[in-house]
């Protein structure tokens, strides 16, 4: 967990001009005066706050400079096409797209915990140092993973008409282009996995509208026949393994 924490704020701070560090990137989490009276005045350096302020946003950098997004979106669809409403419920949900976050993103966490958090702890490289380093892997991750219209849009809106490539742009135009594009992705893949569910349902209505049976709600006779057959086609897996793929893993 501590080490999710320090990649965390360092994610965090790479997204942000790093101005209010020190001059050698050195954390002085304490500043005390010497008044004239012999008495001392203890202040809180800037640092500090900033590295509190790390820890409350790193929730927001798990959601949105993630896998996260199109996980969590994908598993909702995929409960309402269902016709679930709480089954699994939400915090199972999360859970699960959490985690599998986490087995997605392990390859860039590994690589920004040995070049930026490592040397950083063992005094190698300065704080500056690790944030414009920590954040190389999560700009190649999501750059990977963004649409190029995404990208020429929100550059667009924040004025960088004259880019000769992506990693010109900074992270405040990228994190926006990267959520836009991992929503349409979201989408389409469960748009996918709702169509096999929508088929047993107009099947199923059919059926019921054929023998007369006006009265009998369709989705509560489809709803079996839709659970069978998504344990049948081992339906959880198939939904992890695409959702893995969906991001170059195990290609």
């Amino acid at each position: 967990m501590v080490k999710f924490i320090l990649i965390g704020m360092v994610l965090f701070l790479s997204v942000f001009t790093p101005d209010v560090f020190a001059e050698g990137g050195a954390f002085s989490a304490l500043t005390i005066t010497d008044n004239p009276d012999g008495s001392k005045d203890y202040s809180v350096t800037l640092q500090v706050l900033a590295m509190m302020t790390a820890l409350s946003f790193i929730p927001a950098i798990v959601m949105l400079m993630t896998s996260f997004t199109r996980i969590i979106v994908v598993l909702a669809i995929l409960r309402q096409a269902m016709g679930l409403q709480q089954t699994p419920n939400s915090q199972i949900l999360i859970g699960i797209s959490l985690f599998l976050t986490f087995f997605i993103m392990a390859p860039v966490f590994d690589e920004i915990h040995q070049t930026a958090v490592e040397p950083y702890l063992n005094e190698d490289i300065t704080s500056i140092q690790a944030y414009e380093i920590g954040k190389i892997p999560m700009r190649e991750f999501m750059l990977a993973q963004t649409r190029i219209t995404d990208l020429q849009t929100f550059a667009e809106i924040a004025g960088y008409t004259e880019l000769n490539s992506p990693d010109e742009l900074p992270m405040s135009v990228i994190i926006p282009s990267f959520v836009t594009s991992e929503l349409k992705t979201a989408f389409q893949i469960g748009f996918m996995f709702f169509i096999p569910f929508l088929i047993i349902d107009l099947v199923v209505a059919s059926v019921l509208m054929a023998m007369g049976m006006m009265m009998l709600s369709p989705m509560i006779v489809s709803l079996p026949f839709k659970l069978m057959m998504f344990v049948l086609v081992d339906g959880w897996s198939l939904v992890m393994s695409t959702l893995a793929k969906s991001f170059g893993l195990g290609t």
